[in-house]
């Protein structure tokens, strides 16, 4: 039977009405009524597709019967090589290999740069484990792999610019076909050809070295001298060239076109930290116990900023074209530091947080931030932004606006200065705070009297309480 199929396979000049022709002389017992045509054109498709049949023994056609298995092989019954392209859905590696793509990285971002590999070819990886990081104008991806085997071989490489849907690997699930580089190998190629060229080195020496003694040793003019007013510029080999990555070139970016846009303008004030301190270390233990969550500076001043934002609402506004847009919600951008570059992380509703949900929420994003796995939405919008540089000890700065936003603040390191309180010279600790914000939006008026209610408001938190 399989020699009679063979024969008609290559003697047919449709391929379709081979397989029709193979299948009712496999199981006769299979009428046309049992086979509807829509079935009988589905398998001609799906067999158009292959070169090399293996079996239709999993194959249920609609009208039959689920134990319709005709055992038979069918093997080679094409070798065409337009048809050998199409073969991966019934080849012999059939549902072996698949590909590990990029994965989808946010409506505002259309491709990203394949930073590195994590894995190597020829590593074994589980499912969903990353294998490379794809670096975005905002955050770094992970492109992981689909199922668990062995990584066979990469499509792409480190520094290519690729979208979502691009192949980076391909992943056996078998480990079958996975080529090991031995490096032995590669030492072994990068070697031989420097041998060939010593060889002929050496030869070519015989016929020139006659020419090369005739030269006089003095021909060669003496180096110019320099003066001693000449600049003298290191040289090059002590210099690196090193390419910006895609999140230092976005922050390079939106930095410039802030400062360009923008009218900016900084106004500075002190605040005393002596009781907002000293709330902290007498409800430190109990915070902790509650709330699960260490109690810090940063909720303070968020909730200080809220109350100015609600005080001082054009600070909260954004300049769009000749309109002004009020927004009547509280988005609290906190500006964080990694080692890729600046993230911004966004509080959503702050004005409707606690202390206790504030912390939580700035452990959770900065966490996230640092290792890489902050997400587009958990940075998008914002409406205000503070930046605390006392972290890195910094005592005064001016601090730039984060487009679209109108206004940020600037925290400080805490230092302890001798102030007069009560006619008395004593030791407080203080921070310097800056509010730079877009003047041509907000008056000086209304900057100095945001600044004023934070400095009010950090001095004595009792004004939380009293809305006062």
């Amino acid at each position: 039977m399989l020699g009679v199929l063979r024969r008609k396979a290559i003697s047919s000049a449709s391929f379709t009405s081979c397989v029709r022709k193979s299948l009712h002389t496999v199981r006769p017992s299979v009428c046309k009524s049992r086979i509807p045509s829509a079935a009988a054109e589905e398998i001609s498709l799906l067999t158009r597709q292959c070169g090399h049949v293996r079996n239709f023994n999993q194959l249920v056609l609609p009208g039959c019967s689920s134990n319709l298995r005709p055992e038979r092989a069918v093997t080679s019954l094409c070798s065409s090589p337009i048809l050998s392209n199409w073969s991966r859905t019934f080849c012999a590696n059939s549902g072996d290999t698949v590909d590990a793509v990029v994965p989808y990285m946010g409506e505002s971002i259309s491709d990203g740069t394949l930073a590195k590999f994590l894995k190597n070819v020829g590593d074994r990886v589980e499912i969903d484990e990353p294998i490379a990081q794809i670096e975005t104008d905002k955050v770094t991806i992970d492109v992981t792999s689909p199922e668990a085997g062995v990584i066979q071989k990469f499509v792409a490489k480190e520094g290519d610019t690729v979208e979502p849907g691009n192949k980076v690997a391909i992943i056996s699930k078998s480990g079958e076909g996975v080529e090991h580089v031995v490096p032995s190998e590669k030492s072994s190629e990068k070697v031989a050809p420097p041998a060939e060229d010593k060889k002929e080195e050496k030869a070519k020496p015989q016929v020139e070295k006659t020419p090369v003694k005739e030269k006089p040793k003095g021909s060669s003019p003496p180096p110019p001298k320099r003066s001693p007013t000449e600049l003298q510029l290191p040289p090059k080999e002590r210099e690196r060239r090193v390419p910006m990555t895609r999140l230092r070139k976005r922050v390079a970016t939106r930095l410039k076109d802030s400062q360009n846009t923008f009218a900016l303008l900084t106004t500075f004030n002190e605040v005393d930290m002596t009781n907002l301190m000293k709330l902290r270390s007498d409800y430190k233990d109990a915070f902790v116990e509650k709330h699960g969550v260490k109690l810090g500076f940063m909720s303070g001043f968020v909730k200080a900023a809220i109350s100015a934002l609600q005080n001082q609402p054009i600070v909260n506004a954004v300049i769009d074209g000749d309109d002004i847009i009020y927004r009547d919600y509280i988005d609290i951008s906190i500006a964080v530091g990694t080692p890729k570059g600046l993230v911004v992380p966004v509080i959503r509703n702050a004005e409707q947080m606690n202390f206790a949900e504030i912390e939580k929420t700035i452990n959770t994003l900065a966490k996230k931030a640092n290792d890489g796995s902050i997400s587009i939405d958990e940075m998008a919008g914002g409406s205000f932004t503070i930046s605390n540089g006392g972290v890195y000890g910094s005592l005064i700065s001016t601090p730039i606006i984060n487009p679209p936003q109108s206004a940020i603040l600037g925290m400080h390191s805490i230092v302890s200065r001798p102030m007069v309180v009560g006619g008395n010279i004593v030791p407080r600790p203080m921070m310097y705070i800056a509010l730079t914000y877009d003047h041509r939006l907000i008056d000086g008026r209304e900057a100095v009297f945001f600044l004023r209610r934070i400095k009010d408001v950090v001095e004595d938190p009792r004004r939380l309480l009293l809305d006062v």
